[in-house]
């Protein structure tokens, strides 16, 4: 994101102590180039700032993970209905608007991405914007609160509706960023799956108590505090527990290939539900070749534990697939080479380096062409 947005002329200091500054002032390409665009789908959220705030943009069809249909058709419609014209080819989509028109719009499904889009969008519209059926994810939330610091007045973040009220302009100032709630449930597992110990700061836990409630209800002790979580399983016998993915605040998407790796060597059977993405069991092939009994029925998974897993040669097909082979890995017995591994940088900073901080033996080798 970093990188696409220094391309349009934003200037980007990111020092070692994890500070970002960004001078965005002399922006002067609005445009979201195929090359940065195809491997990362949220570079989709310059959309709306950008028609906003310069009247035009060119964006590349997004990228990301190929975990199913997640088409922008929300994003687009909603820019439309505020005066956007909007055209479109096989790569780019072209966007110019002499002026953007508060709205009213109702999602016709919830979108995290396409809600934060359309939000970025009205907080420089002068006018009341009322949007719908909304996504009611901590980072949505989070977002509303950013603007609200610059400026904006936005009402109802993590409810269905949200009411914004346009500024003329916005002045950010310092910002800390939300914890990614993902990366924090990833290590969590990290911790059940090995019977280890695992304490994780800077987090709010109320972002993840669905997490927290599974990894408990399968035998895990879980404790917290304002700004910590704390997964104790040195002495659990897990019990592996059904799980169906649902929006925010029901079982996250985003942790269900962790899970499914965390209940492959649980005691009993469990049946895992995605219900969100149709696309989103690709680590069912790479999990069964470590020893993992899983057998699949369109959207659900039956997985039946196993005593153990083994080490193989397997391929990462997505970020949380990746993540999946990571943690089966870790218990996996003899060693376990994953590949295509760029995806899981998009989603966890220095993965190795975190787990070998905690004990795990974990490193990268280049690859081999």
């Amino acid at each position: 994101m970093l990188e696409l947005l220094n391309s349009m002329g934003a200037l980007i200091n990111f020092d070692e102590n994890g500070y970002i500054e960004i001078d965005s002032s002399n922006i002067s390409v609005p445009e979201a180039r195929y090359e940065l665009v195809k491997t990362m789908r949220a570079s989709i959220l310059v959309m709306g700032p950008l028609v906003a705030k310069y009247g035009r943009a060119k964006i590349s069809q997004p990228g990301g993970c190929n975990i199913g249909t997640r088409p922008i058709d929300f994003h687009l419609s909603g820019l439309e209905k505020m005066g956007a014209k909007i055209k479109s080819d096989a790569k780019y989509i072209y966007l110019e608007a002499d002026r953007l028109n508060p709205i009213d719009f109702s999602f016709p499904k919830i979108s995290v991405t396409g809600t934060e889009n359309l939000m970025m969008a009205a907080a420089i519209i002068e006018g009341k914007t009322v949007l719908k059926n909304c996504a009611k994810e901590p980072e949505v939330v989070e977002l509303a609160n950013f603007l609200n610091d610059c400026g904006a007045n936005i009402v109802g973040a993590g409810e269905s509706s949200i009411e914004i009220n346009g500024a003329k302009s916005l002045k950010s100032d310092k910002w800390d960023v939300l914890f990614d709630r993902i990366e924090a449930g990833t290590y969590m597992v990290a911790g059940a799956i090995t019977n280890g110990h695992v304490r994780i700061n800077k987090i709010k836990p109320e972002t993840i108590k669905i997490i927290s409630s599974k990894l408990i209800e399968m035998g895990a002790i879980v404790n917290s505090g304002n700004d910590w979580v704390e997964v104790d399983a040195t002495k659990s016998e897990l019990i592996s527990k059904d799980i169906s993915t649902k929006p925010f605040p029901g079982f996250p998407t985003d942790m269900q290939a962790q899970f499914m790796a965390l209940n492959s060597i649980s005691n009993g059977s469990s049946i895992i539900e995605e219900t969100v993405f149709e696309n989103r069991f690709q680590h069912v092939g790479e999990l069964k070749k470590m020893g993992a009994d899983i057998s699949l029925d369109k959207n659900k998974a039956s997985v039946k534990g196993v005593s153990n897993l083994v080490g193989a040669i397997v391929s990462a097909s997505d970020l949380r697939a990746s993540a999946s082979l990571v943690l089966a890995g870790l218990v996996g017995k003899n060693r376990t080479q994953i590949e295509d591994i760029y995806h899981i940088d998009r989603g966890y900073e220095c993965i190795e380096e975190k787990l070998t901080k905690l004990g795990a033996e974990i490193f990268r080798e280049p690859a081999e062409y």
